[in-house]
C-alpha cells in the first residue's frame, strides 16, 4: 500500500480534472462564504481580528480563509487560476498579512508579490481542524482523515499530531476506475450513476455465500468486491453475463469507502481513539461514499464525524498561524 499524496497537493489528473469542470458549475468564485467557527469551541480567538489571509494553495483548489473588515470568509479558485487568486487578493487584501500552505503555495508567493509566510501542509490541516469541531469531539484525541485524491491518516490530541498512515485509495480512485469501467469523466454523473445501482450485482455478499441459510454476520456485509462478477461478463444493460455501469460504480465507490473506513478505524483502534473524522473534497456532492464509510466505520466501531468546509482546515490554520504570530 503506496502512502497517499498528502492532501491538497497535484495527484490524479483525472481527480483534478472533475473538480476543475465542476467548480464552472458549481462554485461561483465572486461569492464568498461567510465563516462561523464551531460554537463556543477556542472561542476562536486564535484568528486575526485584523485583515488577514490563510491559503491553501493545492493541485486542484485554492482555498482562503480569510478577515476583511472584522468579518471571517471562506472562499476557493481553481488551481489552474493562481493569478486570478493573486490578482483578487491583491485587490481585496492589498495590505494584509499572508500565510501560506499546500503544494502550490510558493508558485501562488511569487505571483502575490510581497511578503509571505509559509507553513508544512500537515501542520496546517490539523491547526485548522479544530476550529470546525465541536467541544465533544475536538476536545479530545481524534483521527483525521483527509480524503482527497488519496487519503492521509492523523492523530490528534490536542496540541500533538502525527501523520499514521495513508492510502492511495480516493476521489481519484473512483475516477479513473470509472472511466475505465464505464467511460464516464464528471464526478456528478459518476456519482449520480452510482446513486442507482446495486452493489449486490458485483460485490459478493455475506448472504450470498450463506445463501439458504442464516449467515453468522450482517449478510449485507461485502466478502469480496467485485467477486460476484461472472466468467466473461462485461459492462453492459444487466442481463446475462453483464454488470450494468450503475452497478459498477456503485461498487467502485462502495470499495473506495469500505477499505477508507478499514483502514481509519485500524488506526484509531491502534492508538486508543474512537472519534474518526473524515474531511475532504471526495465527500462533496458523494453521498454514497459518505454512507459507505459512515455505515463501515460504525461496523467496525468506530465514531464517524463529517465536517462541513473541511477542504478548509489548512487554510484556517494558516490564518491561525497569522494570529499566532501576531500575539
Amino acid at each position: 500500500m503506496r502512502p497517499a499524496d498528502p492532501p491538497g497537493e497535484a495527484g490524479c489528473d483525472a481527480f483534478s480534472a472533475w473538480m476543475r469542470r465542476g467548480l464552472d458549475a458549481a462554485m461561483d468564485a465572486t461569492r464568498p462564504m461567510e465563516f462561523h467557527a464551531a460554537a463556543d469551541f477556542g472561542k476562536a480567538d486564535g484568528l486575526p481580528g485584523f485583515d488577514a489571509a490563510g491559503i491553501d494553495a493545492g493541485g486542484t483548489l485554492v482555498k482562503i480563509a480569510y478577515v476583511k473588515d472584522g468579518i471571517r470568509r471562506l472562499r476557493k479558485f481553481r488551481s489552474d487560476r493562481l493569478e486570478e487568486a493573486a490578482e483578487w487578493l491583491r485587490t481585496e487584501l492589498p495590505d494584509a498579512p499572508v500565510c501560506l500552505t499546500g503544494g502550490k503555495g510558493a508558485k501562488l508567493a511569487k505571483l502575490i508579490g510581497r511578503g509571505t509566510e509559509m507553513m508544512p501542509e500537515f501542520e496546517a490541516t490539523c491547526y485548522g481542524i479544530r476550529l470546525l469541531l465541536p467541544p465533544a469531539v475536538g476536545g479530545r484525541a481524534f483521527l483525521l482523515a483527509n480524503v482527497g485524491t488519496g487519503t492521509s491518516v492523523h492523530i490528534i490530541d490536542g496540541e500533538r499530531h502525527l501523520r499514521v498512515g495513508g492510502t492511495g485509495l480516493g476521489g481519484g480512485t473512483i475516477v479513473g476506475l470509472s472511466r475505465l469501467l464505464a467511460g464516464i469523466d464528471e464526478y456528478e454523473a459518476i456519482v449520480a450513476a452510482a446513486a442507482r445501482g446495486d452493489r449486490g450485482a458485483a460485490d459478493l455478499k455475506v448472504r450470498h455465500i450463506y445463501e439458504g441459510l442464516e449467515p453468522p454476520i450482517d449478510g449485507e456485509l461485502t466478502a469480496s468486491n467485485f467477486g460476484r462478477v461472472p466468467p466473461g461478463a462485461a459492462i453492459g444493460d444487466g442481463g446475462a453475463r453483464s454488470v450494468s455501469r450503475e452497478d459498477a460504480l456503485a461498487s467502485v465507490i462502495g470499495m473506495v469507502g469500505e477499505a477508507v473506513a478499514t483502514l481509519c478505524v485500524s488506526a484509531a483502534a491502534a492508538h486508543g481513539v474512537k472519534a474518526i473524522v473524515y474531511i475532504g473534497s471526495s465527500f462533496n456532492g458523494n453521498a454514497p461514499l459518505r454512507k459507505a464509510i459512515e455505515s463501515y466505520t460504525r461496523f467496525r466501531g468506530g465514531e464517524p464525524h463529517f465536517v462541513g468546509n473541511g477542504e478548509f482546515s489548512g487554510a484556517l490554520g494558516a490564518l491561525l498561524r497569522i494570529g499566532q504570530m501576531a500575539n
